[in-house]
């Protein structure tokens, strides 16, 4: 070939090859990556969260599907990615004044890979699916103390009333009726609020909160639904009903126990509401497939071991007659 090419061209199959691209030393590249490789995963170890599991996992995870490798050979700037999350959670900001006050850009986590890995660090921290939809994201966010925006972050509720500005008006004169209300972050903000209740339940699905309206009506205690992760305007509203005793419930699912244990050492005058074994297991032959990671059950080390004997989640609709015998009991107080 190369004494083809010099009989014909005048020049060697070298030359050649070089012209249409420099002559690489495969061996010398691999080796670079390689060293880069580690340096991206040395700045993850000296992250913040570096001894925790999830994170352990995250980065194991990005190993694994070349991840690492697609930072180095894009010049993506990892250590704003540990950066970001030596930071979280924040508490409850706005995620431009967050992203502006880290990284020095108000956008920083709008778009682009940034984001995609910052989101998927947190997804390994909670144990969750990444998120397929905007909700879903803005869920993840406000679960580390972001928020991407107040009037999407919002809370249901029924039979809360409470003293304070127009949104404590609007919450009281809706108890006074028993009808159920949805309020944003942004009307939480508008002036300080006080709820005016000393207990009150927490529920997971909308569904429990229906039937308690439609059952109970204004008779029904002070109720809050997070419908899943609980979002800021949900510990917002919570911090307004200081002193309050809260009696909290998740569906019985890995993520739902998860939720109950973290909503438990967030406030300290928080119990599980028929989160028991006692109240699990008579509904368990009925519920679903249980999975994901398993987690533990501080508040009731049996329920946890139930769960993974039986491996069956049970939601709360299940429970829907115990939960309104519970808030009727409440109510009537």
């Amino acid at each position: 070939m190369d004494e083809h090419l010099r009989a014909a061209h005048g020049v060697g199959l070298s030359d050649v090859l070089t012209a249409v691209a420099p002559l690489r030393n495969r061996p010398a590249d691999l080796k670079r990556e390689a060293i880069a490789r580690d340096a991206v995963l040395a700045v993850a170890h000296g992250g913040r969260h570096a001894s925790a599991a999830w994170y352990a996992e995250w980065l194991d995870s990005l190993r694994r599907d070349g991840t690492v490798t697609r930072i180095v050979r894009n010049g993506l700037p990892f250590d704003d990615v540990v950066r970001v999350l030596d930071a979280l959670p924040a508490a409850d900001e706005p995620m431009p004044v967050f992203a502006d006050r880290v990284l020095d850009d108000a956008k920083a986590l709008t778009k682009g890979p940034l984001r995609g890995l910052v989101l998927r660090a947190v997804a390994a921290w909670h144990q969750t699916a990444l998120p397929v939809d905007g909700e879903q994201e803005r869920a993840l966010w406000e679960s580390v103390g972001l928020v991407p925006d107040d009037l999407a972050s919002q809370v249901l509720v029924l039979n809360m009333p409470a003293t304070g500005g127009l949104v404590g008006r609007w919450l009281t004169e809706a108890a006074q009726a028993g009808v159920p209300m949805r309020v944003t972050l942004h009307q939480l903000r508008l002036a300080p609020l006080s709820m005016t209740c000393d207990e009150f339940y927490v529920c997971e699905n909308p569904a429990v909160l229906r039937a308690a309206t439609a059952i109970l009506g204004a008779q029904a205690p002070p109720l809050i639904c997070t419908e899943g992760v609980s979002s800021v305007a949900v510990h917002t509203l919570m911090r307004a009903a200081r002193g309050a005793v809260i009696r909290w419930r998740n569906d019985f699912d890995w993520t739902g126990v998860r939720l109950t244990a973290a909503a438990l050492q967030r406030y300290p005058n928080a119990v599980a509401w028929r989160m028991a074994t006692a109240d699990y297991l008579p509904a368990a032959d009925t519920g679903t497939a249980l999975l994901g990671t398993p987690a533990e059950t501080p508040w009731d080390e049996s329920l946890g071991e139930s769960m993974r004997r039986t491996g069956r989640a049970v939601m709360e609709e299940r429970l829907l007659d115990r939960l309104i015998a519970d808030l009727r009991t409440a109510g009537a107080k």
